[in-house]
């Protein structure tokens, strides 16, 4: 994916703290887990759910794609790796209950 075009990708891409490199057998999100507005876990293609801090470990191992690493304060959290489309982003993925 080149990050320097000028659809804004680059910038977006700077938000990031890391794109981790997804393993061939990677999960994707498919739903987010919320408690008053804010997300605290994720729902896995394979089903499963996983708070923030295991999603963001799981990632980093390479196990969940399409995402990278950013941070607010000291937390850790998952973010959409821009690429120029705003239906993939995990911000459009309905929410379940865990």
């Amino acid at each position: 994916m080149d990050l320097k075009d000028n659809t804004g990708i680059s910038f977006a891409a700077n938000t990031l703290d890391e794109i981790p490199t997804p393993s061939a057998d990677a999960k994707e999100i498919i739903g987010l887990v919320k408690k008053g507005g804010k997300i605290t876990g994720y729902q896995l293609s394979d089903q499963r759910i996983v708070d923030k801090q295991e999603g963001v470990a799981l990632a980093k191992a390479g196990g969940i794609a399409g995402v990278g690493i950013a941070h607010r304060k000291d937390t850790e959290y998952l973010k959409s790796i821009p690429d120029g489309t705003d239906d993939n982003n995990l911000s459009h993925l309905p929410t379940v209950k865990a």
